[in-house]
């Protein structure tokens, strides 16, 4: 792995300053940690973007910055109290650490395919491992493949996967969520991050219908990210999630999840689907490339 050593860039945005305290030519990518003031940034830098992949407030890293990752929490309103969790996407480590906060006698597991993220994670984010939080460094389609060969199961699968562009195309298809689907456990639930503004939204919902039949919508108008909840045997009543928020409510304030406002924020695609019935599903022969431009 090439590392280099960087002087310390400083640069003038309205009142605040921000400096690069890391960056590093790693096999994937170019991957940046930038302190803005009381804001500590991992970004991923490629030919066409430079994105902010993890964020934390380094005097509250309890804290969460990103709409997504609050947003991700939704799923405890429909299985919570999870035993064994499955994060593909490390980034720095964020989701990792408030669910071994909230949940300490689960088994976490977070798979991310370039070490130098683990790495960074480790060094800048305060990213937790211990007996119970593990990670390894594999293609997330792989270690899936193997962890159906090995009959191991997962009661919360966090797909969180991004390479600086877009998700993955192999971890966007028909077979690989029916791969996932083998090692979700019953009354388990897969949260997808992906997006509500992409060219591909249409696709990827005919995709996650098509493998897991009707599945829930977590967005917010005029936000470009939506988490997608899938893999439920039957969608939650309305009292269900409305006791649900009852009791994460105090749990989740102090991580700046406000649990109550995201509960409105879930769309069942039973009560009506936003893409045409003739969409494409997106498989390992059909995940065209130009169709991840937003």
């Amino acid at each position: 792995m090439l590392k280099y050593l960087l002087l310390p860039l400083i640069v003038f945005s309205g009142v605040a300053f921000s400096k690069v305290i890391h960056e590093e030519r790693s096999l994937y990518r170019n991957i940046i940690v930038e302190d803005t003031s009381d804001l500590r940034c991992l970004k991923f830098n490629t030919k066409s973007s430079q994105t902010s992949q993890s964020c934390m407030y380094k005097n509250d890293p309890d804290k969460l910055v990103f709409n997504y990752t609050k947003l991700t929490f939704a799923s405890l309103l429909v299985a919570d109290n999870p035993k064994n969790v499955l994060i593909i996407g490390l980034g720095g480590g964020t989701l990792s650490n408030v669910i071994h906060e909230l949940y300490p006698t689960a088994k976490i597991h977070n798979v991310e395919i370039d070490p130098a993220v683990t790495k960074v994670a480790r060094d800048y984010f305060n990213f937790i491992e211990n007996d119970l939080v593990t990670s390894s460094v594999q293609d997330g389609r792989i270690f899936i493949k193997r962890a159906a060969i090995k009959k191991q199961m997962y009661d919360w699968i966090i797909l969180d996967a991004f390479n600086g562009d877009y998700i993955p195309e192999h971890l966007l298809t028909k077979e690989f969520f029916e791969e996932v689907q083998s090692v979700l456990a019953e009354g388990g639930v897969i949260a997808a991050n992906t997006f509500s503004s992409s060219k591909l939204y249409e696709h990827e919902s005919a995709t996650y219908h098509a493998v897991f039949g009707d599945f829930i919508n977590v967005s917010r108008e005029n936000r470009s990210n939506r988490i997608i909840l899938a893999g439920l045997k039957a969608p939650p009543t309305n009292e269900q999630i409305k006791a649900q928020v009852k009791i994460l409510e105090p749990r989740l304030a102090k991580y700046g999840i406000d649990i109550k406002a995201i509960s409105e924020f879930m769309h069942f695609t039973k009560d009506g689907q936003d893409w045409p019935a003739d969409t494409k599903v997106l498989t390992d022969q059909y995940s065209p490339a130009n169709l991840l431009n937003f």
